[in-house]
């Protein structure tokens, strides 16, 4: 598995907030869905409330 680095911003109390993080992931197309998972258990966002900028391996 490679290391990915997903940022982008979500829906926060006072508006949007940028994220950057790192997953492990197969793929790019993981690295976006996990990315997705987490931040929505986190935070309790659905994945409209989220919105991802870019992928870097």
């Amino acid at each position: 598995m490679s290391e990915y680095t997903v940022s982008g911003r979500f829906v926060a109390r006072d508006g949007w907030q940028a994220f950057e993080t790192a997953i492990e992931a197969e793929n790019e197309s993981v690295a976006k869905e996990r990315t997705y998972a987490n931040l929505g258990s986190q935070h309790g966002l659905n994945r409209t409330q989220i919105e991802i900028d870019g992928v870097d391996a």
